[in-house]
């Protein structure tokens, strides 16, 4: 029986992790996990995944949670994400939460002695060596879950890294990827949010339209896999079958295909180092189509690259800005562009710093999307 917390139980990634426990219900236990804002969707959770402790996104219904469910430990806000990664029970934390606020309930779970199954790519993007150096000094290990990254430590798994040319992380190109820059001018957040493979939460759809999504996963495989930027390559693959490859020094490529279905990834890191068998839609191979990577028409995925090597504040800079930037959109606050135009102006006036303590990054990050809030309100 392996014990877990789940960070953003109500999402995407954290529903998918709730089927399979109940579809393994002698493997896998829920001892914690936070809830998002639709009390409904909660209650439906909560009655099959009853836990010990829970963290409420608002205090404003604390009370008759705790009247409904006695026996749990009901917690609110970022204070109760920090409780439950400490929580004293033994487990894997399941960080599935969207946005920076993934970032400190990972250190502290990575304290807490408990093994990280990440799907939060922030985390790394933010402070991806304090958090290589926790997870040494705290003797836990960091098993990616996004589809991507997953695949990759599949592919590496047992290979020499010595023998590893490049990575490819594949990249649909979002709900977009058909339309040429300048039919982006008047893009409404209905078109953008029609993902054309996968169904996620809103602010990683409009990611993946932007391609700041593979940005992010760029930095993040820096930092899971220790391979050099120019090491790491993307490719637009529209099917989404094709979630990774790696390709060898004598030229030869490796490649995990499989349906666009999260259960998977997320099923093998909670099984590692063993496979659990599991009924999915059987994998039917059809036409797959690559194409090389534009970074005219993607400038975030270019920006997203020089901030990775820059390294210090920038990659916050960039995530923040963003972070924020999408949220405006997705509120018919600004334009599509101008979350590409926010994002740049941010990383390019900011008087980067090495080595960033972990409250710099956190100050930071407040700092950026505060900022990025005010402009607009005061535009």
């Amino acid at each position: 029986m392996k014990n877990i917390y789940l960070l953003g139980a109500a999402g995407s990634i954290g529903t998918q992790t709730l089927d399979l426990v109940t579809r393994y219900p002698k493997q896998f236990k829920i001892i914690g996990m936070s809830l998002g804002s639709n009390h409904q969707i909660n209650d439906d959770i909560l009655k099959h995944h009853p836990a010990k402790i829970v963290c409420l996104r608002t205090s404003d219904k604390l009370k008759e949670y705790q009247e409904l469910y006695q026996d749990t430990l009901f917690v609110v806000g970022d204070d109760g994400l920090m409780q439950i990664a400490a929580y004293p029970i033994e487990g894997v934390l399941i960080n599935a939460l969207s946005g920076s606020a993934g970032l400190r309930p990972t250190i502290k779970a990575i304290e807490s002695k408990k093994d990280i199954l990440l799907a939060n790519k922030e985390t790394l993007v933010m402070a991806g060596e304090i958090v290589k150096k926790k997870i040494e000094e705290h003797h836990v290990s960091l098993y990616p879950i996004d589809s991507e990254h997953n695949a990759l430590w599949q592919l590496i798994r047992d290979e020499n890294k010595d023998d590893i040319d490049q990575l490819i992380i594949t990249a649909s190109g979002g709900a977009l990827r058909h339309l040429h820059r300048d039919q982006l001018q008047t893009i409404k957040k209905e078109d953008a949010l029609k993902h054309p493979n996968w169904s996620m939460g809103a602010k990683i759809t409009i990611d993946s339209a932007t391609m700041m999504n593979k940005g992010l996963e760029v930095i993040e495989a820096h930092y899971l896999f220790d391979l050099p930027y120019e090491k790491i390559k993307t490719i637009l693959h529209d099917e989404s079958l094709v979630h990774g490859m790696i390709q060898f020094k004598d030229g030869s490529l490796k490649a995990l295909l499989g349906n666009a279905d999260m259960r998977m990834p997320i099923l093998y890191a909670l099984s590692y180092p063993n496979r659990a068998k599991q009924s999915l839609t059987p994998f039917e191979l059809s036409d797959l189509h690559f194409k090389k990577m534009d970074f005219d028409r993607y400038p975030l995925l270019k920006l997203a690259y020089e901030v990775g090597i820059k390294k210090g504040l920038l990659p916050t800079v960039m995530n923040a800005a963003n972070e924020a930037a999408v949220k405006l959109f997705l509120n018919d606050q600004i334009s599509f562009l101008e979350i590409e135009s926010i994002v740049a102006e941010e990383v390019n006036t900011f008087q980067n710093i090495s080595n960033p303590t972990l409250d710099d990054i956190i100050q930071c990050d407040e700092m950026i999307q505060k900022k990025v809030f005010d402009r607009v309100k005061k535009g």
